[in-house]
Formats: C-alpha cells, sequence, structure tokens
C-alpha cells in the first residue's frame, strides 16, 4: 500500500480557502490535521472537530514530549500540529492536508521537505477586497489590514511547490486534485513500483 501524502496548504483570509477544503474532504482520501490550541472555543466550534482545545500545561507538555509536528504562538496562545494527526494517517494511505499560515508552513518546509506545499491565491488584490467586503462581516480597517497581510503572504508563494489560482471553486478544485495527482507519477514517488518491475523483470 502506498503511504499518504502530507499536504501544505495555505492561503490568505478571502481566498475562499475553507470552501475549496469542503470540497476536497468529499473524498476520503484527504483528511485535514486538527490543530491544538490553548485558546477557548468560539461560539460553534466543538473539540476534537475544529481544534483540541487545550491548556497551557497540557500544551507544553506535549513540547517536552515531542508531539507536535510545528507549533507557534499567536496572540497570547499556542497552535500546534500534533505528530498522531499526521502520520498514523500517512502510514493507511490517507493524504492529510496541513491548513496553517506561511510562518508554519516554512516551519514545516525544513522539518518535512518531502511534503506537497500548496498556496492558494486569489485572482487579484482587487478581488480579495470585493470578496471580504461582501462577506459583511468586518469594518473597512480589518478588510484593510487583511488585505495588506494578504499582501505580505503572496510574497512567500514562490516558496511553495505550487500556486492555485481560486477564481472559480470548480477549477480550483480541480486543479489541486490535477497537483496531487502528478506528484504521486513523479519518478521518485514511482521509484519503489520501477524497482519491482525491474527485480522481476
Amino acid at each position: 500500500m502506498n503511504k499518504g501524502r502530507l499536504i501544505v496548504f495555505s492561503a490568505p483570509s478571502g481566498c475562499g480557502k475553507g470552501t475549496m477544503l469542503a470540497e476536497i474532504l468529499k473524498d476520503e482520501s484527504f483528511r485535514c490535521s486538527i490543530s491544538a490550541t490553548t485558546r477557548k472555543p468560539r461560539e460553534g466550534e466543538a473539540d476534537g472537530v475544529n481544534y483540541y482545545f487545550i491548556t497551557n500545561e497540557e500544551f507544553e507538555q506535549k513540547l517536552s514530549e515531542d508531539a507536535f509536528l510545528e507549533h507557534a504562538g499567536y496572540c497570547d496562545h499556542y497552535y500546534g500540529t500534533l505528530k498522531s494527526e499526521v502520520d498514523p494517517y500517512l502510514e493507511k494511505g490517507i493524504n492529510v492536508i496541513l491548513e496553517i499560515e506561511v510562518q508554519g508552513a516554512m516551519k514545516v518546509r525544513k522539518l518535512r521537505p518531502d511534503a506537497l506545499f500548496v498556496f492558494i491565491a486569489p485572482p487579484s488584490v482587487n478581488e480579495l477586497r470585493r470578496r471580504l467586503h461582501k462577506r459583511g462581516t468586518e469594518s473597512e480597517e480589518v478588510i484593510e489590514q487583511r488585505v495588506a497581510a494578504a499582501h505580505e503572504e503572496l510574497t512567500y508563494a514562490d516558496k511553495y511547490d505550487y500556486v492555485i489560482v481560486n477564481d472559480a471553486l470548480e477549477d480550483a478544485v480541480s486543479d489541486f486534485f490535477a497537483v496531487v495527482r502528478a506528484e504521486q507519477l513523479t519518478v521518485k514517488a514511482q521509484s519503489e513500483f520501477i524497482d519491482e518491475v525491474i527485480k522481476n523483470a
């Protein structure tokens, strides 16, 4: 059985990554890693579904046990990707998606260079601004902060393996599956198969 692939999936706010992931995860050979955090659950969030909500003490204990693939502090809280959310599933042949921001992705790049890094980009900054306005959930000031953050995140795009422009959802999801399939067909990915064929020739 082939191992699953670790896929790092990053996108600026407003790029539609949540909608994309909802479509991708309809395929049962993919799952999203659930991160651990020390912040309190927000309304509608459930433990073990959106995050694993744990205390600072529990988080630090797991840190001492080397239980995290990557972790970071943000706004007085810890966030981290548990190895137990990744490796056991890869061994079962399931592709694991890490939905993380660019700084976390660069940490994973150093630790797991074999992972597949996919960056989701908006068609343009103006389109991103339009989508954020359409949400109707944030002030003009917050929207401009998100646009500025997106501009900064876009400077990291060249450190990823693939960039997918989420203009039309169906096309972006199709592009994602095409990228994963292409990676499965590289000579490196097929090396064991090739060796087996040569051995039995």
